[in-house]
Parts: structure tokens; sequence; C-alpha cells
């Protein structure tokens, strides 16, 4: 059989730590028997051949199901849009952009199911043009290939082509790239929890700094 492990990815471990295990314990309780998976994407994921990760990073998704024989991956959204038992706060007709995160732009499902979560949480999605699988990036992973000016520039005109105010985003660095940018972002992991979302870090330097000890140890 098939086994199933959640890995969080170190952006959720490192923005709302509590988060993973209340996922978990949701995941136990409606999905199956699922256990936590704790290392890093960049490392060796020492699991069985044909082991299941069901992720939150969309930058995680890729690198585990295109770096590591024998694993295959499945958003956190798809798996939650397709189970019942999910209290869906009501957000009265809240109106949203939303960032499409890069590492999946040619995963149609995961955009899918993305948008099915927020309209079961009645929020209205108003497209920017560019969006699903045309996005474009939020400019944070241009870091540290071009200069910081350069990348905020990029930060500035992604946001700006974001026609609501509130942008949903469904990857943490896409969070401080769109506070940068001067938008309100909505973390879909915080809209299904009822939570604000924190910019928290948002110097482009000091977060990769944070992602990259967290690889490191983990």
């Amino acid at each position: 059989m098939k086994k199933v492990y959640f890995n969080p990815g170190c952006a959720l471990s490192i923005y709302k730590p509590d988060m993973e295990n209340r996922i978990l314990k949701f995941l136990n309780e409606n999905y199956g028997d699922v256990k936590l998976h704790k290392i890093c994407c960049q490392h060796d994921p020492q699991l069985e051949p044909e082991s299941l990760i069901i992720n939150v990073c969309a930058g995680c998704d890729r690198r585990f199901r295109s770096l590591y024989e024998g694993i295959s991956t499945i958003s956190i959204w798809e798996i939650l849009d397709g189970l019942d038992g999910f209290d869906y706060p009501d957000y009265n007709g809240l109106k949203v952009s939303v960032q499409d995160a890069c590492p999946i732009r040619e995963k149609s499902e995961v955009h899918k199911a993305v948008r099915s979560l927020l309209k079961k949480m009645n929020i209205e999605v108003i497209e920017t043009e560019f969006y699903g699988t045309r996005s474009i990036c939020c400019g944070d992973s241009l870091y540290p290939n071009l200069p910081l000016e350069t990348i905020h520039k990029k930060m500035n005109e992604r946001a700006n082509s974001m026609p609501c105010d509130d942008v949903c985003v469904y990857c943490v660095s896409c969070i401080k790239s769109m506070h940068i940018g001067g938008k309100k972002p909505r973390y879909l992991i915080d809209l299904l929890m009822n939570e604000s979302t924190e910019p928290q870090v948002y110097d482009t330097v000091q977060w990769h700094e944070q992602l990259q000890e967290y690889i490191e140890v983990h």
C-alpha cells in the first residue's frame, strides 16, 4: 500500500509552525493515515518507493516530483478540495485576485483547486491578465541573480497588475512580494483557518537567509 506523507515545507514551518500539526490532524481524521515528513525537498527525502507527498509549497512539489525517483506529489489544495469535512469560513463575497505560484505553473489542477476553495469560502476571484498556466513570477525567485533594486521593481510591477487590493497567494514568499508591492496578501492557509496574514520578515535578503538556515538544518 502506498505510504502518504505531509511535508509542510520550510516556508510554512518558519511562518506559522503550529499550522503543520493542525493540518496533519485534519488529514488523519478526514483523509487517512498520513505521516509528518520534515526533510527539506533539497535533500534526499529518504522515503519508500511509490510514496506520496502532500505539499503546501509549490517549490517543494516541483522538487520532490522531479528530483527523486519513485516519489509522487499532490498539493494540499487538491486534497482539501476533494474532502467534505472541512469547516469553511464565510468571507461574504470578498474580492481577491490570485497570484499563481511559479513552480506549479503547468499544473492547472492546482489552479482549479485553489479557486474552488476560494469559492467555498464565498470569495470572488477577479483575475489578473496573467494567471494560471500564464502566470508571472511575483519577483522573489529572481533573488539572488539580479540586483535588489531590479527585484523590487519586478515585485511592484506584478503587484500593480493585480485588479484587487487583496491578493490570494499560496506561497509564503509571495506574501512578502505582494506586501513589498503594496498589496494586501491573503495566504490561502490563513484564509482557510480564518486567520490574518502576517508579512513578518519581508526584507528580501533576511527572508532568504531564514530559508537557507532552515534548509541546512532540515
